[in-house]
C-alpha cells in the first residue's frame, strides 16, 4: 500500500469484522528517536494462539469471501523493510492490539497519507462504534473521542455530514498545529 493510512484502514476494518464496539487508534511520530509507530486496539472477538502464530501468512484469514488475506503480511513486510516490526497481541473474547514500529526517516517508509479522511470516513461508516484517535508528534498531541462528540451532539447523529466535515477539518488543523514547531 502506498500510504500508511491505508494500512490503518485495513487493520480497523479487521477490527470491525471482529465485532469490535470500541477501537483505539494511536499514531506517534517521534522524530527525536527516529520512530514512527501506530497502535490499533479493539475489544472484538480476538484471536487464539494458533491464529496469531500464522497471522503473517497471506493464506491465513478469517474471511469467507476469499482464501487470502494480505493486510497483515503487507504491513509486516513494510515494517521490516523500514527496520521495524509488527506486534500482535490478542486474547479470545477480549480483543486485539496491533502495534507497528518503523524508522521515521527510512527511505522506504510510506507517507502517512490522508489520515483525516481515513478517520472521518471510519466514523461516518460506523456510527455505532466508539473510536478514539490520538496523534502524537514529538511532545505535542491531540485526540478525538466519539463518545465525547456524541455527548455534545445530543440528538444530532455523529454521521451527519456536517459533523463528519467538522471532524475531518479538526484533524487536519490539529495536525498542522502540532507539526508547526520542530521541538526535539
Amino acid at each position: 500500500m502506498k500510504e500508511l493510512s491505508l494500512h490503518i484502514l485495513d487493520i480497523v476494518e479487521n477490527s470491525i469484522r471482529a465485532k469490535a464496539t470500541e477501537i483505539n487508534i494511536e499514531i506517534n511520530e517521534d522524530l527525536k528517536n527516529n520512530i514512527f509507530s501506530f497502535k490499533i486496539k479493539d475489544n472484538g472477538i480476538g484471536m487464539d494462539a494458533d491464529f496469531i502464530k500464522n497471522v503473517r501468512s497471506p493464506f491465513k484469514t478469517t474471511r469467507t469471501t476469499r482464501k487470502v488475506g494480505l493486510g497483515i503480511p503487507l504491513l509486516d513486510s513494510a515494517a521490516k523493510r523500514c527496520n521495524g516490526k509488527l506486534e500482535v497481541k490478542s486474547h479470545v473474547g477480549k480483543g486485539t492490539e496491533i502495534i507497528v514500529f518503523m524508522e521515521y526517516n527510512h527511505i522506504d517508509r510510506a507517507p502517512l497519507g490522508d489520515i483525516a479522511s481515513t478517520i472521518s470516513n471510519l466514523i461516518l461508516s460506523n456510527p455505532q462504534i466508539e473510536f478514539t484517535y490520538v496523534h502524537k508528534y514529538n511532545n505535542k498531541s491531540f485526540n478525538i473521542d466519539t463518545k465525547e462528540i456524541k455527548k455534545i451532539l445530543g440528538e444530532i447523529s455523529i454521521s451527519d455530514l456536517s459533523v463528519i466535515k467538522w471532524i475531518k477539518e479538526y484533524i487536519n488543523k490539529s495536525l498542522i498545529k502540532i507539526r508547526q514547531t520542530f521541538d526535539i
